[in-house]
């Protein structure tokens, strides 16, 4: 099992924060982002651990990490980082994280144990924390239904009403390398220039008409994402608070 955070944008909601550095080294109650990763990810037991860059990649070098660089970021989405990464995801079964967001090494490890080619992880209790950071949660929310076997059956879509959401996807998946070839396939098939819009729920869309199966692991207690400065400053408060507990160190 080896890890891939997808690194290579900006994040302009993040506004001066991230002026001087990528937005996964934009700290939060004084610890990048990237180091949160890292620490859930060895502590689950993982080493090879890679990163796609783009915008000041050159501030993630020396960090003991597989480099990897999107030249296209500013005009390409996370899915054409997946795709300069093909090396690493054919390799082996590699948990995939977005780079604004921070997780328990028990999320990592549920996701490393499932037996899916394909699987991703999720926040069944998504209503409380969409409820604290946005003042109408739906407004940012995504449908997010499973079938009785826990297989993802629609996702991606402005939700009506809250019944249409089961939980919501936190940027953090898996793929086995046979997962990843059938993206892969997908994405053959797609003009390049459709491949630079696709966002990772729409091609998790995709692949649901496709046919194929994406099993779905409820995430532990302890993770949120980064969207913007509000963001940063309800998860600082959380923490200060005590709400909220960061692991930081590789256990």
């Amino acid at each position: 099992m080896r890890a891939l955070i997808l690194a290579a944008g900006r994040g302009s909601r993040m506004k001066i924060r991230t002026e001087d550095r990528p937005k996964c080294l934009v700290e939060l109650a004084g610890h990048a982002l990237l180091d949160l990763q890292l620490a859930a990810i060895r502590s689950a037991g993982i080493k090879d651990v890679a990163i796609v860059s783009g915008y000041m990649g050159h501030k993630l070098e020396g960090r003991g990490l597989r480099l990897f660089r999107n030249e296209r970021w500013n005009e390409s989405n996370m899915v054409a980082s997946l795709r300069v990464a093909d090396e690493w995801l054919r390799g082996d079964a590699c948990i995939v994280s977005y780079a604004d967001i921070f997780y328990p090494k028990e999320t990592v490890e549920s996701l490393a144990a499932g037996i899916d080619d394909l699987a991703i992880s999720y926040d069944p209790d998504w209503l409380t924390l969409w409820s604290a950071r946005f003042e109408d949660p739906l407004s940012d929310a995504e449908t997010f239904r499973r079938d009785a076997g826990g297989q993802l059956v629609e996702i991606g879509r402005r939700p009506k009403a809250a019944a249409e959401v089961e939980g919501q996807y936190m940027g953090l998946l898996k793929f086995s390398p046979a997962g990843w070839a059938r993206i892969r396939s997908l994405l053959d098939r797609l003009p390049a220039g459709e491949i630079d819009r696709l966002d990772m729920t729409s091609l998790l869309s995709r692949l649901i008409q496709a046919g194929e199966r994406i099993g779905t692991v409820p995430t532990a207690p302890g993770w949120g994402e980064i969207d913007s400065e509000t963001d940063l400053a309800y998860y600082d408060e959380e923490v200060q608070a005590g709400r909220l507990r960061l692991r930081t160190e590789v256990s």
